[in-house]
């Protein structure tokens, strides 16, 4: 079978896989700690990262979180500590990212607390994930119109950003990291992405405006850019391919989510905003 059929059969299928886990609050939940385990697995293989403890660290605190969420969301009882605790893990969790934008862009070694390996673990991986469920319950309910309608400006903008750089693309975007992205294959997928933003605010969440939705097409198309560039420079520094193989012509899972990953702490800090 050629690599594009297998890349469409297998998107196909995880999409559809995605798409029937938002029919209840617990199939969502439920997922999410699925690809979050694989995506545990395969970081720890890109990085170098043996033992158990990374998968209890993950199961132990993404299901605090969300537990705690679907709790106080049943009994719709605000708690100021728990919305502290997740403004923190909020901060955390960008100021990781930025170190790891740093090190996108620079040849010089990390600080080494941002190397140590359950922190950089805690706070990019295992964090991201939670805010990809918060994003689902953000209205104080499990509401899965937003984090679809975000999953799917994700798919559009990777989609024609593909599509555009494959046909048009000359200008290399980030020729030592991923030498096939090109600045004509960004932009393409960030035009499409903020056209589709006025499709995803008539048509799958209204609650949210459509400016405001063109806005996350902004922010999600940057940085679900920048969030593929990092899983490249961990996959060059490990010399792989791809993260996994479960996902034919896709590679891994976190090669499919590495978008969502890098991107989700920035879509719930844009929602906290508005």
């Amino acid at each position: 079978m050629k690599e594009s059929n297998k890349r469409i059969i297998s998107g196909l299928i995880f999409g559809g896989v995605f798409i029937a886990s938002l029919y209840t609050h617990v199939s969502f939940a439920i997922l999410t700690f699925i690809f979050g385990i694989i995506s545990t697995n395969e970081f720890n293989k890109l990085t170098n990262q043996k033992g158990i403890g990374y998968y209890i660290a993950f199961s132990i605190i993404y299901s605090y979180f969300a537990f705690t969420e679907f709790l106080l969301n049943s009994n719709n009882q605000p708690n100021s500590w728990f919305n502290d605790l997740k403004d923190t893990l909020l901060i955390l969790s960008i100021f990781v990212s930025l170190f790891l934008l740093r090190d996108l862009f620079s040849s010089k070694n990390l600080t080494s607390v941002f190397v140590k390996k359950y922190f950089r673990f805690v706070f990019y991986i295992t964090s991201s994930f939670i805010f990809i469920y918060l994003i689902a319950n953000f209205n104080g309910f499990y509401d899965p119109s937003i984090i679809l309608g975000c999953f799917i400006l994700i798919w559009v903008n990777d989609s024609f950003a593909y599509i555009v750089g494959k046909n048009f693309g000359k200008q290399k975007l980030f020729y030592s990291i991923s030498p096939h992205k090109t600045v004509e294959g960004f932009l393409g997928g960030l035009f499409f992405c903020c056209i589709s933003a006025s499709l995803v605010s008539r048509y799958i969440d209204d609650s949210i405006s459509t400016p405001n939705w063109l806005t996350m097409a902004i922010i999600i198309s940057i940085f679900g850019t920048l969030g593929d560039l990092i899983e490249s420079k961990f996959k060059r520094e490990s010399n792989v391919k791809d993260s996994g193989k479960i996902m034919p012509g896709h590679g891994g899972i976190l090669d499919r989510l590495d978008s969502i990953i890098f991107a989700s702490p920035y879509i719930y800090l844009f929602l906290k905003l508005i």
